[in-house]
């Protein structure tokens, strides 16, 4: 397959990376900083799972060349226009796109744009960072990919996009039910970066706090009441079962958005829980939990201009 990844940051060098270690013709659509930065360094991945060194093939948005047969998209939410007009020139009638992004409104936008047949569901578990001179930093255990149609079904592209990871030094999975794995992150993603931004801290003391337990208990429930009317197939004891998650995890987690918010960037308050929220607002439906937390992500917005 002919690979295009979108970007050459922290998700999508990486995913990238392991595909071009392994041999597969990988592409990266870069910005005319990147491109001089990767030219001069190359593509450096530090990991738990093995460090490496390549020379990436580049290409800058507007130059010519054939359509892909998958794009790998991993942009932040808040700039998925811009790489929508970046890429869209090298996605053909049969090209697969596959997003990496948080949340689910992105397949909207995606679809609106490319029609069903073009865009695949996927989503990963990965915990990685550009450093200040673009390294790519990867600490976490986990280094997983999941991807599959939309539709449920098992597609010869789909089964060649499997093929193209088959062999790579990172976790993957082909996905009957890839509707169902989106929306289980979405929750867990939307709940615990909701609650650690909220509180300004990890999750451990947030849980171990009476009140902070509770906080997190009517979050969950209500982002789980939202999410339910707009389709989301959760079983009846999701709530137990995210709460059982949450538990599991180490004191001192954080999530990313909060890391986001430590660094003075930018934020994807509008894609996660602005959404859910106007999904909330249009059924009438009380969150007040919810909108403290959205609240807070647009206070903290303001001071970023």
């Amino acid at each position: 397959m002919r690979i295009l990844v979108v970007g050459a940051g922290a998700v999508g060098g990486y995913f990238g990376g392991r595909l071009m270690e392994k041999g597969e013709d990988v592409t990266f659509l870069v910005r005319e900083r990147r491109k001089k930065q990767l030219e001069e360094t190359g593509l450096k991945i530090e990991s738990a799972h093995g460090n490496i060194e390549l020379s990436p093939k580049l290409i800058l948005s507007g130059e010519k060349t054939e359509a892909f047969d998958l794009i790998l998209l991993s942009t932040k939410a808040y700039h998925l226009e811009e790489a929508i007009e970046s890429f869209r020139e090298y996605a053909g009638e049969r090209t697969a796109i596959l997003p990496l992004l948080n949340g689910i409104s992105h397949y909207e936008k995606l679809i609106a744009k490319f029609g069903k047949k073009r865009v695949v569901g996927g989503l990963c578990f990965i915990e990685t960072t550009l450093d200040a001179e673009g390294e790519i930093i990867q600490t976490s255990p986990r280094h997983d990919l999941v991807f599959g149609e939309l539709t449920g079904e098992r597609t010869e592209r789909i089964v060649k996009i499997e093929e193209a990871f088959a062999g790579t030094n990172v976790g993957y999975q082909l996905s009957d039910d890839i509707k169902k794995a989106l929306w289980n992150k979405y929750l867990f993603i939307s709940t615990m970066s909701g609650i650690t931004t909220l509180m300004r801290a990890p999750i451990g003391p947030i849980r171990e706090e009476p009140s902070g337990r509770a906080v997190i208990e009517k979050l969950l429930q209500e982002i789980v009441t939202v999410m339910k009317l707009a389709g989301a197939p959760f079983p009846d004891d999701i709530v137990e079962q995210q709460l059982n998650q949450i538990d599991s995890l180490e004191y001192s987690m954080k999530s990313s958005m909060q890391r986001d918010m430590e660094k003075l960037s930018q934020v994807e308050a509008d894609h996660l829980h602005g959404y859910l929220l106007g999904i909330a607002q249009k059924e009438q439906i009380p969150v007040p939990a919810l909108e403290a937390v959205y609240a807070n992500l647009k206070i903290y917005e303001q001071t970023l201009k």
